[in-house]
């Protein structure tokens, strides 16, 4: 199931808690005894992991989409303006390189 509203795409956080908890009743399913018990609970967590590694990968793909779509946007603006942009990084450059010599001494 693929989400293109951004709206509803899982958050990191969300995720994160989601694969805490996963590994929480994964630690407690091993610490029980009970076999039939054992299998219900299995089958529930691998499909939790299932769609655990589902959510991750929607994420994943659309992260890598705006990653993509930003550098195509900054590689047009340079190369529309690329003295400008010359000029920027220059004064970028000279600006770290300042906080940075004021952190040394």
């Amino acid at each position: 199931m693929k989400t293109t509203d951004a709206s509803s795409a899982p958050s990191p956080a969300d995720l994160l808690n989601d694969l805490r908890a996963l590994v929480a009743e994964a630690e407690k399913l091993a610490a029980s005894s009970g076999c039939e018990q054992s299998d219900q609970a299995a089958s529930s967590l691998r499909s939790r992991l299932d769609n655990a590694q589902t959510r991750l990968s929607e994420l994943y793909a659309g992260t890598r989409q705006r990653v993509i779509a930003g550098a195509k946007c900054t590689d047009e603006a340079i190369r529309a303006n690329p003295y400008q942009s010359l000029a920027i990084a220059a004064g970028v450059g000279l600006l770290v390189g300042i906080l940075v010599g004021r952190r040394e001494r």
